[in-house]
């Protein structure tokens, strides 16, 4: 990949909201790797535990922004706005980059230039316990748009993307408390390949309170991520009858949950949808 400035390549975002038990190892995961054209860019989200007492330690090893809580798409598209690299990677403050994953993406983009996004394999660490990943999580490489109407199919921390793509499919929705990156991703891949490094290069943890993919009812948040898709001009007719039959079966499956917990008003509105789109 040609250079045009001496402004680093890729620049790498964590956004944090008062992870000062965990953000660390982060940090230390993207500044142990091999390969050093990158500027780290730390968005806090307005934490009110010991986080920036942490970053400040970090001097100029690292870039902070620091914002009132405003969530992690606004923390995102913070970093987004300041990044100075073409390339952009994220990464959760609770998951970890193993050793190479920076130079391997890079080296995917020098020997395929037409792509504009790529994500690599996961570690999977559940409260401290190696998990296999369901066959339902399994990814692919290509067009995977169909695959990931289901459920999200890319993790923030593994995907590298060419900044400019963000001109053409927008940015996180900061509307949506949850799910922002499937939305994200639904507009990427119902255009483009989303390619697959098999190597697994980063360590994806769960099972803390904090996790966001923990909260109840996140299908609701793809139900809206759906509406939108299929209300935009992107997709091909195969791709608009997938996300129909997917949001079909989301809002019967939501507003069943719904009534079973005694929310008949909200349980009519996803069945009311789903008409809507019949």
């Amino acid at each position: 990949m040609t250079r045009s400035s001496n402004k680093p390549l890729v620049s790498v975002i964590i956004p944090t909201y008062n992870r000062a038990w965990i953000v660390k190892e982060a940090i230390d995961s993207v500044l142990e790797q091999n390969f050093h054209d990158y500027e780290l860019i730390v968005v806090d989200d307005g934490s009110v535990d010991n986080t920036p007492t942490i970053l400040k330690a970090y001097a100029k090893k690292i870039r902070v922004l620091r914002q009132p809580n405003q969530g992690v798409s606004a923390a995102r598209n913070r970093g987004i706005a300041a990044a100075s690299g073409r390339l952009v990677s994220f990464l959760d403050s609770d998951d970890l980059w193993l050793p190479g994953k920076l130079s391997a993406q890079v080296k995917f983009f020098n020997d395929h230039p037409e792509a504009v996004i790529n994500q690599t394999q996961e570690r999977w660490i559940r409260n401290g316990v190696r998990v296999n990943p369901k066959n339902r999580h399994h990814k692919f490489s290509g067009m995977i748009f169909e695959r990931s109407l289901a459920l999200c199919l890319v993790s923030p921390s593994a995907v590298m993307i060419k900044k400019s793509l963000f001109n053409t499919v927008g940015i996180f929705d900061e509307n949506l408390p949850a799910c922002e990156d499937y939305d994200l991703w639904l507009r990427i891949s119902c255009r483009y390949p989303v390619h697959l490094i098999e190597t697994p290069l980063i360590i994806k943890r769960g099972g803390h309170v904090d996790q966001l993919s923990k909260a109840a009812g996140l299908d609701k948040y793809r139900i809206q991520s759906l509406v939108k898709i299929i209300e935009s001009d992107f997709l091909t007719k195969p791709q608009y009858q997938a996300a129909l039959i997917a949001l079909k079966e989301k809002c019967k499956v939501y507003a069943g949950g719904c009534r079973k917990r005694g929310r008949e008003e909200e349980a009519k509105y996803f069945h009311t949808l789903a008409q809507k789109y019949g």
